[in-house]
């Protein structure tokens, strides 16, 4: 009954079946079936002509968009709560060749146009201070929170005003897809998001993600920065496989509405005790360090995480039963 990390969950059936289908001689690196067949496909998803280009971390995702969107002696506006700041151990200035992370707050690590404002009144525009590139942000949040429409559309036209290019961690874009009733295209270029992490592994896929660009012309130098930073696998049609396996019959959306299905469960269950809405597959609660003792006497399994906070994670796969009981188990404390 664990409920912990989405990343520790099993790769779902229809990937496992793709790699066995995969696993026959084929061209090298990207030139195989699978990985040519990427574009079309995401550009389907996403109702415009995109490059999509296949790596084996959201980090790797994450940090070759930013060394094609920021130089080495630009800045990255991200909140201070990122997974570029506070879980990549400096990747993005290794990708980036120096480039800095101009950290902002905001609640629910949410960034709000007017913090990009604020941000940017405080920088001269000379040579003395390093001049911000790039915006990024998280979708959904480190809390849990997922940009609508509105707010990406806001985000966008801000990055525009101020000639940012706009990046979007998308480690769980699936769980922000569903939660918004959004499609993927207002989420992403329709608000002037140039390019996306797509998470697939928390989603249900086994060891690839995807990195979406609206501007195809950067697929070239990223292309050659995925060999040099060591992504490019020599068989990277198990890559491709798996992610497209996802993408047929949308199952990368069924795996996301079924997480946070088993998240709303549990939300109804803690109340008050939640610290931000439950707006993905992440949730987190108030709680003792007695009551959660209490919980993982009785067989759970979850994070601590702020002072007298507890996270609880659900899975494409999470089991309905488990999850009611745990819901019982909270309301019972």
């Amino acid at each position: 009954m664990r409920f912990f990390s989405d990343n520790a969950a099993p790769a779902c059936p229809a990937v496992m079946e793709a790699l066995v289908a995969a696993n026959r001689q084929d061209t090298a690196y990207d030139g195989d079936q699978w990985s040519q067949r990427m574009d079309a496909a995401f550009s389907e998803v996403f109702e415009t002509d995109v490059a999509a280009i296949w790596v084996s971390t959201g980090t790797a995702a994450n940090c070759l968009a930013l060394a094609a969107l920021c130089p080495p002696w630009g800045s990255i506006l991200t909140h201070r709560m990122a997974h570029i700041e506070q879980d990549e151990a400096g990747a993005p200035g290794f990708f980036t060749h120096g480039a800095k992370l101009h950290l902002l707050d905001g609640p629910g690590a949410k960034i709000a146009p007017e913090a990009i404002d604020r941000a940017l009144a405080s920088i001269r525009k000379d040579v003395h201070q390093v001049q911000p590139a790039c915006l990024s942000v998280t979708n959904a949040t480190e809390y849990g929170l997922a940009y609508g429409r509105a707010e990406m559309a806001a985000l966008g036209a801000k990055a525009r005003e101020h000639g940012l290019r706009f990046h979007v961690d998308g480690a769980r874009f699936a769980n922000a897809v569903v939660s918004t009733g959004c499609s993927p295209a207002e989420l992403t270029w329709k608000a002037g998001v140039d390019a996306l992490s797509f998470g697939f592994i928390k989603n249900g896929g086994m060891s690839a993600e995807a990195l979406i660009l609206f501007d195809p012309d950067l697929a070239d130098d990223i292309k050659v920065m995925k060999k040099r930073s060591g992504h490019l696998h020599s068989k990277g049609r198990f890559s491709a496989a798996q992610i497209l396996a996802m993408l047929e019959d949308e199952i990368w959306v069924a795996n996301a509405r079924n997480a946070n299905k088993a998240a709303q469960i549990l939300a109804a269950a803690c109340g008050d005790r939640l610290v931000y809405p439950v707006e993905a597959n992440e949730l987190f609660v108030k709680m003792t360090p007695e009551e959660a003792a209490s919980l993982r006497g009785q067989g759970f399994d979850f994070y601590d995480w702020a002072a007298g906070e507890v996270r609880f994670v659900t899975s494409w796969d999470q089991d309905m039963d488990a999850v009611k009981t745990f819901a019982e188990a909270i309301a019972a404390l």
